[in-house]
C-alpha cells in the first residue's frame, strides 16, 4: 500500500522505523542501526518504471555541500523541465561528465529534493532505450540499507533520464581527496558495506561493474552504493558501438583484468574493484596508475598488488592479505562471494565491522590466511613488478596475456581462412586480380570482430597446395575456408565463391557474380558483400565491416599495384633458393608497378606506403654496406611522407616510415649522437602513433617489442606487451617465431615462469628447428620453478648448436654452455647446503665459456657470467663481469637501476653494484 506524503513526513523525519531512535529531517540512514530511509520512502512512492534509465555514473559529485545559490535557469534546465511534464522542477546543473549531466531538482508532488541523471543525445541513440530499461528494472527491485534507491526513470522528448535520492553527504572520492588516506577501522567498514551490497545485488543476478570511490555515497559515516544496473547496460551495448562514442565500460584504476579484456564478467570483478579501493583508501592511491587508461590496465594484468603494509604498517596482515585475494587476476583465485571476502578481512557483514576492527588491529596469535587459495606465481619472491606502458586503445589483447597462447587451442568455429584464389584462366593472366581479390577479401573480413580472419602470411604458405582441408584446419585452427575462382569468357570475368567447412572441406554455402572484364574495381567491390552473406546465413549474425580509407578508384592503378605485389613475391621466392640477382631485379620490376599505381591515381597513398616497406625491404638485404642502407632508409622516409601528406592517418605509412627509421638507427648511420637520439625518438613516434591508430597494426607492434629493449624508460613489461600485441594482431607473422621468443624472454626476465614456460612450449610446436624455441628450454632450467637437470641441460646445448649455421656455432656453443653452467650453478645450491664439486664445475664452465671481444662484440657472454658468479655468491666476479657488459653496452645501465630483475636482485643493496650503476 502506498502512503501519502504528509503521512510520511510526519514519520520518517522524526523517528527510525527499525530502532526508534531520533533522526534528523535530511537523513539518509539512521545514526544507530544504519537504516537506509530512502528504501522504505522508495518503496511507498517510487512511481514503477516504464522508460529506460540513464546508464552513466560520471565522475561527479551529487551532494548538498555542492548546492549554492541558485542561478537562472539555463535553456535547457527549462526544455528539461518541460518535457518532465512538470513533475520536477530542475533548479540548477550539478555537473557533466563524458556520460550524462546531473542536475539538481525539486519532486513538485512529493517535495523533496532530488538528482536527475540526463544521458548525453548521442549515447541514448547509440546504446538504446531498450536495454537500460531492461537493466535499470532489474537494478530497481534491489533493496538494500546501502544501495541507493531509484525514484524513477523514462524518456522524456527523447531525453533518457533517471531519478535518484540527492544525497545529503559526499562521495568518497570527495573524502579521499580531502583525507588522502582513512583509518584502517573506516576503510574497512565502509568496504564490508559495500561488499554487503554487493552481496546482496549478485545474489538476484546483478553485477555492478564499476565499483569506485565516485559511485560510494558517504551520508552519517555510512557507504551507499550508486548506479547498480547502469554498467550492465553500457557493457551489452557493444565494445564497436561504445567505441565509436566515446564511452568505456568500468574505470580503468580499479577495473578486473576480465573486464578490460572485453570478457564476460561475474561477482568476482566487483570484489576485483572493491579490493582495489581498499587498497586506495588504505594507502592513499590506487594500487595501480599509469600515463595512460591502457597503461593502467596493463599493469592490472602483469604486475603483481604492491604490498599496503609497506607503505602502512598498521594494517593488519589479513587486510592485506584480503586485498590480494580479491585483486587475483584470475577470476577463479578470488573469494567467491562477497561474504567471503569480508570474512577475509576478519570482519561479518552481520556484525560491527568498527568493533571487529579494533580487535584485529591488536593482532592475532596466527596471522588470517586465505584458506585454499593458492598463492600465485606473481605473488611469489622470484615475480618482478615492473612499469608498464602500453600505447593503443583497446585492452582486449592486454588480457590475453594472460591465458595460454592461442595455437595451443583446438579449431574455433569463428576462425575462418579465406584461401588464395584459383586463376583458371589457359594462360594464368587472371593472377593478380585473384591474388587481388583475395587480399582485399582478407583485408575486408579482417575488420569484422564477431569473427577471427586468418592474415595474408598465415594462408600464404598454403598458396598453390595441395594440403588438404582438414591439414589447413589444424594449422590454422579454423572452423571454415573460403575459397574462390576467376575465370575469363569473352569480355565477362566470372567469380565463384564457396564457404566450406574446414575439416572435411565440404562447401557449406556458394556465390557466384560476373562483372564486365573492364571494370574489375566492381569485382573487387562485390567480392566483400558476396562473402560475407556466405558467412552470415552459415553463423547467423551480420558482419559489421568497415570502409577501408583511401580505396582508389582508378582501375589501372590498382591492377599495377596488384602486379606490383606479385613481383614481389617472386622476389622473396628467388631469395629463399639463393638466386639474388633475379630477386633483384623482381623488386626492381615491383618498385616500377608501384611508380605506375601511383601515377594512374595521384591520390592513392597506398603505392607510396608499399614502396616504403619495399625500400624497408631492400635496405635490410644490403648488409653491411652502409652507403646502400643510407640510400634505401633515406628513399623509404621520403616515400612514407608522401604517402602521409595524402592521408595524415595512414597507419601503414606511419609504420613503413618508422621501421626505415628504426633500421637506420640500428644500422648506425647516423655518426652524431644528437641526430642518433632524433631518429631513434621519431621512430618511436611514427610507430606508436600507427598502433593508436589502429590497435591491431601487427608490424608496429612487432618493431616497437624490439624497440622498447633498446630504450632506457622501457621494461620487460612494455616488451611483452608490444610483442603480445603483435602475436594477437597476426600470429602468423613472417617473424613469428622471433614474437614468440620476445614473449618468452620478457615472461623470464618478469619472472613469470609458468607463462614463459607456455610460450616456450608454444615456440617448440610451431618452430621446432628454431634455436630459440630449443634454447629456451635451457634458460627455463636456470628458473627456481625448475628442477636443475644437468644432463638435460648439456643434451639442449648440443641440439640448440646443431640448429645455427656453422659460422655462428661458436659463439652459439659459448653461449649454450653458459646457460649450462647457470643450471650447474643452481643444482649446487638450490638445496640450501652448498655443494662444492658443482660449484666448482660451475665456475670451470663459465670461466671457459666467457668468449672475448672479438668472438663477443656485445660482451653478452659477460652478463651470464654475472649471472652465474650472483648465484654462486661470487660478487666480486659478478660486478666484474657485469661492468665488462656494461662498458659495451651502456645504454642498459639505466633500465638496470631501475630494475635489476631477479637474476642480479641479490646485488642491489651492495655499495658495489650500486657504484658501478651510478646509483646512490
Amino acid at each position: 500500500m502506498r502512503c501519502c506524503q504528509p503521512c510520511l513526513e510526519s514519520v520518517l523525519p522524526s523517528t527510525c522505523s527499525k530502532c526508534g531512535a531520533p533522526t534528523a529531517r535530511d537523513a539518509v540512514f539512521c545514526s544507530k542501526c544504519g537504516l537506509n530511509f530512502t528504501l522504505e520512502f522508495a518503496a511507498m512512492t517510487t512511481v514503477p518504471t516504464t522508460e529506460m534509465p540513464l546508464p552513466v555514473s560520471p565522475s561527479m559529485t551529487v551532494t548538498a555541500d555542492a548546492v549554492s545559490t541558485h542561478a537562472a535557469p539555463t535553456r535547457a534546465q527549462q526544455l528539461l523541465e518541460q518535457a518532465l511534464g512538470g513533475r520536477y522542477a530542475v533548479e540548477r546543473e550539478l555537473g557533466r561528465g563524458g556520460m550524462a549531466t546531473v542536475y539538481l531538482a525539486r519532486d513538485v508532488k512529493h517535495e523533496r529534493q532530488v538528482a536527475i541523471k540526463v544521458m548525453l543525445p548521442e549515447l541514448a541513440a547509440s546504446i538504446g532505450a531498450e536495454r537500460f530499461e531492461r537493466e535499470i528494472r532489474l537494478a530497481a527491485k534491489l533493496q538494500h540499507p546501502h544501495i541507493l534507491g531509484l525514484y524513477d526513470s523514462g524518456v522524456a522528448d527523447g531525453q533518457v533520464y533517471y531519478v535518484m535520492p540527492f544525497v545529503q553527504g559526499e562521495s568518497l572520492r570527495d573524502r579521499l581527496e580531502r583525507e588522502g588516506q582513512l583509518s584502517v577501522d573506516d576503510a574497512v567498514r565502509i568496504t564490508v558495506e559495500v561488499a554487503s551490497a554487493l552481496g546482496h545485488a549478485h545474489e538476484h543476478g546483478i553485477v555492478h561493474r564499476d565499483i569506485k570511490p565516485e559511485n560510494i555515497m558517504l551520508s552519517g559515516d555510512h557507504a551507499l552504493v550508486a548506479d547498480f544496473g547502469i554498467a550492465r547496460a553500457v557493457s551489452d551495448a557493444g565494445a564497436a558501438k561504445l567505441t565509436q562514442t566515446g564511452m568505456a565500460v568500468g574505470t580503468p584504476v580499479y577495473m578486473a583484468p576480465e573486464q578490460s579484456a572485453g570478457e564476460g564478467v561475474g561477482p568476482t570483478a566487483d570484489l576485483y574493484s572493491l579490493g582495489c579501493m581498499l587498497y586506495e583508501m588504505l594507502a592513499g592511491e590506487p594500487p595501480f596508475t599509469g600515463k595512460s587508461a591502457m597503461a593502467i590496465m596493463a599493469r592490472h594484468i602483469m604486475e603483481q598488488v604492491p604490498s599496503v603494509r609497506i607503505v602502512r604498517t598498521i594494517v593488519p596482515e589479513e587486510v592485506e592479505e584480503a586485498i590480494f585475494a580479491a585483486m587475483a587476476k584470475a577470476p577463479v583465485d578470488r573469494p567467491q562471494s562477497a561474504a567471503a571476502f569480508v570474512e577475509m578481512l576478519g570482519a561479518s557483514m552481520g556484525t560491527s565491522t568498527s568493533t571487529r576492527m579494533r580487535t584485529t588491529m591488536r593482532g592475532r596469535a596466527t596471522p588470517f590466511r586465505v584458506p585454499e587459495v593458492a598463492t600465485p606465481f606473481w605473488r611469489k619472491p622470484a615475480a618482478v613488478a615492473a612499469a608498464v606502458m602500453v600505447l593503443a586503445a583497446g585492452a582486449l589483447g592486454a588480457w590475453k596475456m594472460t591465458a595460454a597462447p592461442k595455437a595451443t587451442q583446438g579449431v574455433d568455429a569463428k576462425r575462418l581462412a579465406v584461401l588464395y584464389f584459383a586463376d583458371l584462366s589457359p594462360d594464368s593472366s587472371l593472377g593478380p586480380l585473384a591474388d587481388g581479390l583475395t587480399e582485399e577479401l582478407i583485408r575486408t573480413l579482417s575488420t569484422a570482430s564477431s569473427i577471427t580472419t586468418i592474415s595474408r602470411s598465415g594462408v600464404e604458405k598454403f598458396r598453390g597446395s595441395s594440403v588438404t582441408p582438414d591439414s589447413i584446419a589444424r594449422a590454422l585452427r579454423v572452423g571454415f575456408l573460403v575459397r574462390g575462382s576467376v575465370q575469363q569468357a569473352g569480355n565477362m570475368i566470372t567469380v565463384n565463391v564457396s564457404l566450406d567447412d574446414a575439416q572435411s572441406g565440404e562447401p557449406l554455402k556458394t556465390g557466384k557474380f560476373s562483372g564486365a572484364a573492364g571494370n574489375q574495381l566492381a569485382l573487387r567491390d562485390t567480392i566483400a558483400v558476396i562473402a560475407s552473406d556466405l558467412i552470415r546465413q552459415q553463423l547467423g549474425q551480420k558482419l559489421q565491416l568497415s570502409d577501408r580509407r583511401f580505396r582508389t578508384s582508378s582501375t589501372d592503378a590498382w591492377l599495377f599495384s596488384q602486379r606490383a605485389e606479385q613481383s614481389w613475391k617472386g622476389a622473396d621466392a628467388a631469395l629463399l633458393t639463393g638466386d639474388a640477382p633475379a630477386g633483384a631485379q623482381r623488386f626492381t620490376s615491383a618498385d616500377s608497378l608501384f611508380i605506375l599505381a601511383g601515377q594512374a591515381d595521384t591520390q592513392w597513398p597506398e603505392p607510396y606506403t608499399r614502396r616504403a616497406m619495399l625500400t624497408f625491404r631492400r635496405a635490410r638485404l644490403a648488409g653491411r654496406d652502409m652507403k646502400a642502407v643510407e640510400q634505401w632508409v633515406t628513399l623509404g622516409i621520403a616515400l612514407a611522407d608522401t604517402a602521409l601528406t595524402l592521408d595524415g592517418d595512414n597507419a601503414d605509412a606511419l609504420e613503413a616510415r618508422g621501421n626505415v627509421r628504426y633500421f637506420g638507427w640500428l644500422s648506425g648511420i647516423e655518426a652524431d649522437a644528437a641526430t642518433k637520439d632524433a631518429a631513434i625518438a621519431q621512430a618511436r613516434a611514427d610507430l606508436e602513433r600507427a598502433t593508436t591508430l589502429n590497435g591491431r597494426q601487427a608490424g608496429a607492434w612487432s618493431t616497437l617489442s624490439h624497440m622498447y629493449y633498446q630504450l632506457p624508460d622501457q621494461t620487460p613489461t612494455d616488451v611483452l606487451i608490444a610483442a603480445q600485441r603483435a602475436f594477437e594482431a597476426d600470429e602468423f607473422l613472417s617473424n613469428a617465431n622471433v614474437i614468440l621468443a620476445r614473449m618468452f624472454n620478457a615472461n623470464y626476465d618478469l619472472g613469470a615462469f609458468p607463462k614463459a614456460a607456455q610460450w616456450c612450449m608454444e615456440a617448440r610446436r610451431r618452430f621446432p628447428k628454431d634455436v630459440r624455441a630449443m634454447r629456451c628450454r635451457l634458460y627455463m632450467l636456470t628458473a627456481r620453478t625448475e628442477t636443475p637437470d644437468i644432463p638435460a641441460a648439456w643434451a639442449i646445448a648440443d641440439s640448440a648448436v646443431q640448429l645455427v649455421a656453422p659460422a655462428a656455432q661458436p659463439f652459439e656453443k659459448l653461449t649454450e654452455h653458459m646457460l649450462v653452467a647457470a643450471v650447474i650453478a643452481r643444482a649446487a645450491t638450490a638445496q640450501g647446503k652448498p655443494v662444492p664439486a658443482l660449484i666448482d664445475s660451475a665456475r670451470n664452465v663459465a670461466k671457459r665459456s666467457i668468449g672475448d671481444p672479438e668472438i663477443d662484440q656485445l660482451r653478452e657472454l659477460a652478463l651470464y657470467g654475472a649471472f652465474v658468479s650472483t648465484q654462486l655468491g661470487d660478487t666480486t666476479d659478478a660486478i666484474r663481469r657485469l661492468k665488462e657488459y656494461l662498458a659495451a653496452n651502456p645504454q642498459r645501465v639505466a633500465s638496470l637501476r631501475a630494475d635489476p630483475g631477479w637474476w642480479f636482485r641479490p646485488l642491489a643493496n651492495n655499495a658495489q653494484f650500486r657504484q658501478a650503476l651510478g646509483s646512490p
